[in-house]
């Protein structure tokens, strides 16, 4: 690079195509987790962002995500959250919805379908991929199924 091209050019905007996600993230039983932007990936500082996967009927084991604020915003699918000191607590959102996961809280992703797959885009406000599993009875218990890659299904 020389001292004429502005430093940009090559520290800016990354792509994150379908087949460069990385599924190498911390995971929760019940659910799969794919990184597609990170320090490692995009050079993020300050934010980590991915997608999440969720078979129909599934439910996910209890945990939270330390100090991070996490969004998800629901692409297909029903999702039905549980949080709370026992996750007796819980809401439902469809396609276009966001979640809002604030710090600390212990939660619990369910697809609310027996019949359609939930897929979800999720934004946290660190790099860090943080998922800290708790062993807390949940209200609805989790289910473990076999994640399908929904970009490179077999």
């Amino acid at each position: 690079m020389s001292e004429a091209e502005p430093r940009w050019k090559h520290d800016g905007v990354r792509v994150i195509a379908p087949d460069q996600v990385d599924p190498n993230t911390p995971q929760t039983p019940g659910m799969n987790r794919a990184a597609a932007i990170d320090f490692a990936r995009a050079g993020a500082q300050k934010l980590w962002a991915g997608t999440v996967s969720i078979h129909a009927g599934a439910k996910t084991g209890a945990h939270h995500h330390g100090p991070l604020e996490s969004v998800i915003y629901v692409v297909r699918g029903k999702a039905r959250m549980r949080w709370g000191e026992s996750l007796e607590f819980t809401a439902e959102a469809g396609p276009g919805s966001f979640i809002f996961v604030p710090p600390y809280v212990p939660h619990q992703e369910i697809n609310a379908s027996d019949d359609e797959t939930l897929e979800c885009v999720l934004v946290r406000s660190d790099g860090q991929a943080i998922a800290i599993n708790l062993d807390i009875e949940p209200v609805e218990k989790p289910q473990t199924v076999k994640w399908i890659d929904p970009v490179h299904r077999t």
